[in-house]
């Protein structure tokens, strides 16, 4: 029986993601004179606000030029891009998805920035750095996959240095209420580990950080939301956008997320954190 990372892995990969981002981009590159990591933004930031929640993440922990980055569960390395490029950070993410690696890695070659940003595939929960190591961290939508998030944050905590910020942005249970599946981050519940965000504030004290903020962003979820539909309805089927990394089923997707968001019972939340 396969494991549950290896399943939740499974989930994620595409198996034709590069030649898929690489044709999107190439249409993308010839009607846009942007950066090309905004080019790519609407791909490579798999969580729920896309760029606008990255950002919203970045100002709250302090980044600056040479702090030492880990994003953990990083996707493709959009969000670690980003930090690179305008805050001048060095960035080590991981991810369970060997593919995600792969193209990531791919793209910061591409864009210029693998000297600043290296993508690793392997766990979370046995994160393979050296303690007291990194300056900052962050945590786009991955809680969602790790039950243990205990064990989670006591890895986290280890590799940070003391005073270090941490920033979570997760699904997180805000109200009562079966979900409907399947959702970005999972087929069906056996996968889904959605919880409160009284339990994630429990488990990062007992795991030696000082919860600093707690902010639900059901708003911010329901707006970008409303924008993806409308800029379809207008302009059809982006080129590069999250469908690509969705899969077939990227509507469903999509509209359960706004279903179960819009009844009240998940938002997407911002949980800042300290190392003690």
């Amino acid at each position: 029986m396969a494991s549950l990372e290896a399943k939740v892995a499974g989930h994620y990969t595409h198996g034709a993601l590069q030649a898929a981002i690489e044709a999107g981009w190439a249409t993308v590159r010839a009607h846009s004179k942007g950066a090309p990591v905004d080019q790519l933004a609407g791909v490579d930031e798999f969580h729920i606000g896309g760029r606008v929640a990255t950002e919203m993440v970045c100002a709250r922990i302090d980044l600056g030029p040479g702090l030492k980055v880990l994003d953990i569960g990083c996707g493709l390395g959009g969000a670690a891009r980003f930090m690179a490029s305008r805050f001048d950070v060095e960035v080590e993410g991981i991810d369970l998805t060997p593919e995600y690696v792969e193209v990531g890695n791919g793209l910061s070659r591409e864009v210029g920035l693998d000297s600043k940003v290296h993508l690793t595939q392997g766990s979370a929960l046995n994160l393979q750095y050296e303690d007291a190591y990194f300056d900052r961290a962050t945590q786009f939508h991955v809680g969602m996959n790790i039950e243990d998030k205990a064990r989670l944050f006591a890895q986290i905590a280890r590799v940070l240095k003391p005073g270090a910020l941490f920033a979570v942005y997760d699904v997180m249970r805000v109200g009562d209420g079966t979900l409907d599946y399947p959702v970005a981050w999972a087929e069906e519940e056996t996968t889904s580990f959605v919880a409160a965000a009284d339990a994630y504030e429990a488990a990062l004290v007992a795991t030696g950080f000082r919860v600093v903020a707690t902010e639900p962003q059901g708003d911010l979820a329901l707006a970008f939301f409303a924008r993806m539909k409308a800029r379809m309805a207008e302009h059809g089927t982006p080129p590069l956008g999250l469908h690509l990394v969705m899969g077939k089923d990227a509507a469903t997707k999509v509209a359960n997320m706004v279903q179960n968001i819009a009844r009240g019972a998940i938002a997407p939340v911002l949980m800042l954190a300290s190392k003690a």
